[in-house]
């Protein structure tokens, strides 16, 4: 057994230990996203200080702890903080979390992000189902030896993010009167926000939004074969769309104005999980 694994395992062991079930469902919080926390019933706070071998979180918006409960009686645990490359943290620690998750026995994830608009269509506040990703220039999680355990050296990509799902999704959004957005989400590494000529480049890609989180964790959740949901909240149009510098707090703003249409949404999403 690796090393890897061995850690994997030893803190699986923990968390199932500590809460008593396996929950049905993850859930990664993104910046400003975190009152779908309050949505959870019977809830058990961890602090990640107190899990072994979890990372620490820096970034503002990211409290750090992992809520165990059920939401509409779906068994779930919701990550509210996340780690981020930019942070300083290796990949492996950035998708540590998610493969803690399946080995605890969990199938499925739900990852969601504070975005930058690329479309010009878009308008902040505006909630985007993940139909794809582009991360060409970004470090790969999977880079090095690969473990067999995890999943397979070299993982189809072709449906990162589950359509049935996603269908869905469009079903929840239809019946609480949300227009979600659908678009493809592009990766950058960060912490500087993307130039007005990348943002540029990036449209001509076909990239809808723009961010520095979910996929490293969605490319680690389907190398495992979990069924994967993702979800951005455009928080501010990118770099050259407005006349107007970016700053995080905008970032936070926005997300906490669009809390309680994102906490409905996912909620609703989870009552209604196949």
């Amino acid at each position: 057994m690796s090393g890897t694994i061995k850690k994997l395992d030893r803190t699986a062991h923990y968390l199932k230990n500590k809460v008593g079930f396996i929950p049905e469902i993850a859930v990664i919080l993104g910046s400003g996203l975190g009152k779908l926390a309050d949505y959870i019933d019977g809830s058990i706070e961890i602090p990640y200080e107190e899990i072994p071998d979890f990372p620490s979180t820096t970034v503002a918006g990211h409290e750090g702890k992992l809520i165990f409960g059920t939401i509409k009686n779906r068994k779930v645990v919701a990550m509210k903080g996340r780690f981020h490359y930019y942070e300083g943290n290796d990949m492996d620690a950035v998708v540590f979390p998610v493969r803690v998750f399946k080995r605890m026995g969990i199938e499925n994830i739900i990852i969601t992000n504070a975005a930058g608009g690329v479309n010009t269509e878009f308008t902040p506040g505006d909630l985007m189902l993940i139909t794809d990703h582009i991360s060409f220039f970004c470090e790969n999680p999977l880079r090095g030896e690969n473990i067999d355990e995890l999943g397979p050296r070299f993982p189809d990509m072709s449906a990162v993010y589950d359509r049935a799902l996603r269908k869905a999704a469009l079903e929840s959004a239809r019946k609480l009167g949300i227009d979600l957005k659908e678009g493809i989400y592009s990766y950058c590494k960060g912490p500087s926000y993307e130039s007005p000529s990348e943002i540029k480049a990036l449209r001509q890609m076909g990239a809808d939004a723009v961010g520095m989180s979910t996929v490293p964790e969605a490319i680690v959740a389907r190398h495992m074969g979990m069924r994967v949901l993702g979800i951005s909240c455009i928080t501010n149009m990118a770099a050259g769309v407005l006349d107007q510098p970016l700053n995080h707090e905008e970032v936070m703003e926005t997300g906490k104005q669009a809390e309680q249409k994102f906490s409905g949404l996912v909620s609703d999403i989870i009552e209604n999980w196949e």
